[in-house]
């Protein structure tokens, strides 16, 4: 594997590590992922944008000991990187009980000083039926 495959193979995993914690509902998952600073950005569907880790954290923290369980399944993935910088475009094919819905999604991750990659903006879109 040459440096920009094994870039795009940890920018997967750290992504997988992302949805992994939400169908888990593992808040310290969850922050695990993220990168706790005041660049973190999240906008979750039909939310105003969240900046700053606090209050993406207190949003993940509602979320994830709220009632109904998600499991996604992800389909048309894609990763691009770009130095210490990277995203995933996905569609989050949600299901929760009978229900099923599908959200078009944007996740960028930046390289820490330790080599982790940490999200650091969520965007996601509900996709019209």
């Amino acid at each position: 594997m040459d440096n920009t495959e094994t870039a795009e193979a940890l920018v997967r995993a750290a992504n997988q590590a992302f949805y992994d914690a939400h169908e888990h509902r593992d808040i310290d998952a969850m922050a695990q992922a993220w990168e706790q600073s005041e660049r973190a950005v999240c906008v979750h569907p039909g939310w105003p944008i969240l900046r700053g880790w606090a209050e993406v954290e207190r949003s993940w923290r509602g979320i994830l000991s709220g009632p109904g369980r998600n499991q996604f399944i992800l389909t048309n993935l894609d990763v691009t990187v770009r130095g210490d910088v990277a995203w995933v475009t996905v569609d989050e094919n949600l299901v929760d009980g009978a229900a099923t819905g599908t959200i078009a999604a944007t996740n960028v991750f930046c390289r820490d000083d330790h080599g982790a990659w940490k999200l650091t903006l969520h965007h996601g879109s509900p996709v019209m039926g």
